[in-house]
């Protein structure tokens, strides 16, 4: 098997496996609020059959693959920092692959846009309302936009606006 085949292989099996950890953690959560609701076994295991709440859909598939994603990233700068580029490289391998499956992403420019936009709804006047601003950008760049990016985007608008 060649390496590029064994680091997709190993790339798609810890997704596989974050993805298995995910539905079983929402199971547990479903167990644990319906045990403090007074639910016998019988009556949880039926509302289990019936919710699937171990199936993920596709905006928790693409939730999971993005904290992937965003661990990927953050491994990389580590590495990069310490010196580790056969390790930063192997981490830049593997964002590739997960990349693949995630929406693409917002360049830098459409970011603006929509930070500009909701800057002049919210009122914002400075950096001291980026607590107004930061989640409704958030919230429309969900999934498409690093939130280093999204965050130097805002600070840079606000101060603009202050000046």
């Amino acid at each position: 098997m060649r390496s590029g085949e064994t680091l997709r292989r190993d790339t798609l099996r810890f997704l596989l496996d974050a993805i298995h950890k995910e539905g079983v953690a929402r199971v547990g959560a479903a167990v644990d609020r319906l045990s403090a609701e007074g639910k016998d076994e019988t009556a949880r295991k039926q509302w289990l059959v019936q919710n699937k709440p171990d199936e993920l859909d596709d905006a928790a598939m693409q939730e999971v693959l993005t904290k992937q994603a965003k661990m990927r990233r953050d491994s990389i700068d580590a590495f990069t920092k310490g010196g580790r580029t056969d390790l930063a490289d192997k981490e830049k391998r593997e964002l590739a692959f997960i990349s693949a499956y995630l929406p693409e992403q917002l360049d830098e420019t459409k970011i603006r846009e929509i930070a500009r936009r909701v800057i002049t709804e919210t009122g914002a006047q400075g950096p001291q309302d980026t607590r107004l601003v930061m989640p409704k950008v958030m919230a429309e760049t969900k999934g498409r936009a690093d939130g280093k990016v999204v965050s130097g985007v805002v600070a840079t608008l606000l101060k603009e606006r202050a000046s």
